[in-house]
């Protein structure tokens, strides 16, 4: 009987602005961490390389999955879907390999109807001024889409309940470290496989 504990999904949301996008990328430079690759019916962006940045595929194909119960969370957006593949994410949680799938809170909810040992992690701004400080920099939105995306941040906030942790990104690597610190936490919990390493003590013991 192997010792060898799975792999962990790390669940991680937060309002736009919040910074999470930088956090994941982050931690995946510079850690084991893998980042869930999503599958999209969008043609692909310049740069972007199938199975990198997403699984591309077209709407047939995509329908299929859905029938077949192929994906952990689906969504429409913008005439487009977009979805987390079940095998893929299974498949190396299964190898003892630690996931992150950065999604919105909406998506959040879905898998945490369907992935029971999930970790949801959601990322805050240190302030409603910062957050529009930071979507303002980015140069490419109007005064009303801003206004609209700090309304949208105030109805998420509502949902924070359902995560397990909060990480306010006021300072980046003090984020980060914090988002490391709960990985290195939940490896360190009593859960079946922490049982199942006792029982290979038994076992040697005989």
């Amino acid at each position: 009987m192997s010792s060898k504990q799975k792999g962990k999904l790390f669940v991680i949301s937060g309002p736009s602005g919040a910074g999470k996008g930088t956090i994941c990328k982050k931690i995946i430079d510079e850690t084991d961490v893998k980042l869930s690759v999503s599958m999209t019916t969008r043609a692909p962006r310049p740069g972007e390389v199938d199975g990198i940045n997403y699984f591309f595929t077209d709407k047939e194909a995509f329908m299929k999955e859905i029938r077949e119960d192929g994906f952990i969370e689906y969504a429409e957006v913008y005439g487009n879907y977009y979805g987390t593949p079940k095998a893929e994410v299974f498949e190396m949680l299964d190898k003892g390999i630690d996931i992150i799938l950065e999604i919105d809170i909406q998506g959040a909810l879905k898998v945490k109807e369907t992935m029971e040992r999930g970790v949801f992690i959601f990322i805050l701004p240190p302030s409603m001024h910062e957050l529009r400080k930071r979507i303002t920099g980015r140069g490419s939105e109007t005064e009303e889409v801003i206004n609209m995306r700090l309304s949208q941040t105030l109805n998420e906030l509502s949902y924070i309940d359902r995560y397990d942790y909060c990480v306010v990104n006021g300072e980046l690597d003090e984020a980060v470290n914090r988002v490391k610190a709960i990985i290195t936490a939940e490896h360190s919990k009593v859960t079946e496989d922490i049982k199942t390493l006792i029982e290979n003590y038994e076992e040697e013991k005989v």
